[in-house]
């Protein structure tokens, strides 16, 4: 079935096993820097929600335009640093 949909069977043997645990550590060091800065920025979290909220609420046939609208907003940095005060808020 891997054939017709174009997709190839993993090469298990492509990695030694010293470079596979290279690789796995790589991505758990890489994962915590990313949960850490997530931790650090919430309004991250807050602008790709609001923005894939906006996107399933619209369903706009041209995502790129709707895109650039939604992001080039001036009272878009307003909006999200109320919701970041607003969130923080809200934690216990």
């Amino acid at each position: 079935m891997a054939e017709d949909s174009g997709l190839e069977k993993p090469d298990t043997g492509a990695l030694s096993p010293e470079q596979q645990e290279k690789l796995r550590q790589f991505k758990i060091k890489t994962r915590i820097a990313n949960e850490m800065y997530m931790r650090a920025h919430p309004e991250v979290e807050i602008l790709l929600s609001d923005f894939l909220r906006d996107v399933f609420l619209n369903k706009p046939t041209n995502i790129s335009e709707f895109a650039a609208d939604h992001f080039n907003d001036p009272d878009l940095p307003r909006k999200i640093q109320a919701k970041v005060k607003d969130s923080g808020s809200m934690k216990i």
